[in-house]
């Protein structure tokens, strides 16, 4: 109690003396932070389009719709140039077209707590009805390759620039140059003409050394010289009458989530059924094991020991590679009758990617009626579901000669400045910062890639406009990155949109 009583009367005398004391404390001022106005440099932005395709018009979540198409990097670059910019946007955020009451593009997807889903909405948006609020100054066209930029017409192929087509026979770059642009951007060009080969798992046709696109499939990859004809052909129109602009080189779209998210062994068996599994498959390795014992007598290296323990397929308890169909072994049949019934099988591998849409495919039952017939394991899956090591190599080919291309035609034009996306992806496929944030590739949690796993978020989408600015900066002058509000803040953009949003 002793202790109790000299602790109180210490506090009593600490309370006597704080009468006699003002401890009130002053107030702390903020530091002002200094103003610093924008300084362009000269540059002219009263009538400034976009050229390009999906990431140019915004598209996100596997769909166009009008909140990401006003987050798109163009209307928020236009945001800070001051200048007014008029978009065809969409008459909803469903996304998506209806033609006589039928979806026949789909609406956006949104995450549903365990991954991507459509949204259970028809859209509004008119197929073949004419955006209002035009002229437009916004040319990003979904899907658009790059000699499609020129041609006359393209709006009745592609619906999105039919939207904005000043007139049935228009071309993209016709209408853009119509408005007479003071300042550009012109980016992604030559994204789609890898992406679909990419997405369609390598099962177009590599068209290098063929100069004319209009014998292309819509999956194969374009001819660099075709590109680069194109590409220096727009950037000179674009700058012809003194307009300066940004162009943006190409990123490897394999490193996109949805090349990365469905890992090369994603089948769980036990051990029984990995049993069954290979005993099902034993006469298969057999007959592979008696053709390269046959083949090696006759035309000895025809047919190796690495291509045969590749083919031989082997599952087991855990998670195991999927069987596929791959076109680059060797065709058995082909050198002798007595092995055409040895098809070009083989297990995936670390080196191959796996396309997104295989996540809601492999482990499917090809016979319902069978419960053997599991996709990946009993049944193969077709070229269009994996990108092997050879067309990776042929997409990266492509890619870095449009980049050459791209960084040629920004070097000898003074009125050009050149943004690494290239770079900018790669970085973020282990983490870029934005502001406050750790951003990478990753579906769903990475913050960047939306959830189509190819398109931005609107965050990703603003931090493609901060990576313009800075280029802009860098190369003619202007002060965006230093200016009071000269850069977009990635809270102010979102990286999902709410599926009430609609």
């Amino acid at each position: 109690m002793k202790n109790y009583k000299y602790i109180g009367l210490f506090l009593l005398s600490l309370g006597l003396v704080s009468c006699d004391v003002d401890n009130t404390l002053p107030e702390i001022q903020a530091e002002a932070i200094p103003e610093v106005a924008l300084n362009t440099n000269g540059l002219d932005f009263s009538s400034y389009v976009s050229v390009g395709a999906s990431f140019t018009a915004g598209y996100t979540d596997g769909a166009m719709f009008k909140a990401a198409q006003e987050n798109s990097f163009p209307n928020i670059l236009a945001g800070k140039f001051g200048t007014n910019f008029n978009q065809p946007l969409m008459n909803d955020n469903i996304g998506g077209l209806v033609f006589n009451g039928t979806a026949v593009q789909p609406p956006r997807f949104y995450f549903d707590g365990a991954g991507p889903a459509r949204l259970s909405a028809t859209p509004t948006t008119q197929l073949g009805v004419p955006a209002s609020g035009g002229p437009f100054n916004n040319f990003g066209a979904p899907g658009a390759k790059s000699f499609h930029l020129g041609f006359p017409g393209y709006g009745q192929l592609n619906p999105y620039f039919g939207r904005m087509a000043s007139s049935p026979t228009a071309t993209v770059m016709g209408d853009a140059l119509a408005r007479n642009p003071t300042f550009f951007t012109l980016s992604e060009i030559g994204g789609n003409d890898v992406l679909g080969y990419a997405l369609s798992g390598g099962s177009g046709v590599d068209q290098t050394g063929n100069f004319d696109p209009s014998t292309y499939g819509g999956n194969d990859i374009t001819d660099p010289n075709v590109f680069a004809d194109v590409f220096s052909g727009m950037v000179t129109a674009l700058t012809a009458n003194g307009a300066k602009g940004v162009v943006a080189n190409v990123p490897y779209i394999t490193d996109l989530a949805n090349f990365t998210t469905v890992p090369y062994n994603p089948v769980p068996l036990d051990a029984g059924t990995a049993a069954a599994v290979n005993g099902a498959y034993a006469a298969y390795n057999g007959g592979l094991q008696q053709a390269y014992a046959a083949l090696n007598q006759v035309a000895p290296g025809l047919f190796t020991e690495e291509e045969l323990n590749k083919r031989l397929i082997n599952f087991s308890e855990g998670q195991n590679p999927v069987v596929i169909i791959d076109e680059y072994l060797t065709d058995l049949g082909a050198i002798n009758p007595a092995f055409a019934a040895l098809p070009q099988f083989r297990q995936t591998t670390a080196d191959d990617l796996l396309v997104l849409a295989g996540a809601s495919f492999i482990g499917t039952l090809a016979d319902p009626s069978n419960p053997a017939s599991v996709r990946g394991v009993a049944v193969a899956l077709g070229d269009q579901w994996v990108i092997t090591p050879q067309e990776q190599t042929a997409i990266k080919n492509a890619t870095d000669a449009y980049n050459t291309t791209i960084a040629a035609v920004a070097g000898a034009n003074p009125n050009v400045a050149l943004v690494d996306f290239k770079g900018v992806l790669s970085e973020a496929s282990t983490g870029i910062t934005f502001d406050n944030y750790n951003m990478n590739t990753g579906l769903v949690t990475g913050g960047l890639i939306s959830l189509d796993g190819v398109h931005l978020t609107g965050r990703g989408y603003a931090l493609m406009a901060n990576k313009i600015l800075e280029a802009m900066d860098a190369e003619f002058g202007s002060n965006f990155t230093s200016a009071t509000n000269g850069l977009a803040k990635a809270d102010d953009y979102p990286t999902n949109y709410s599926p009430t949003l609609q």
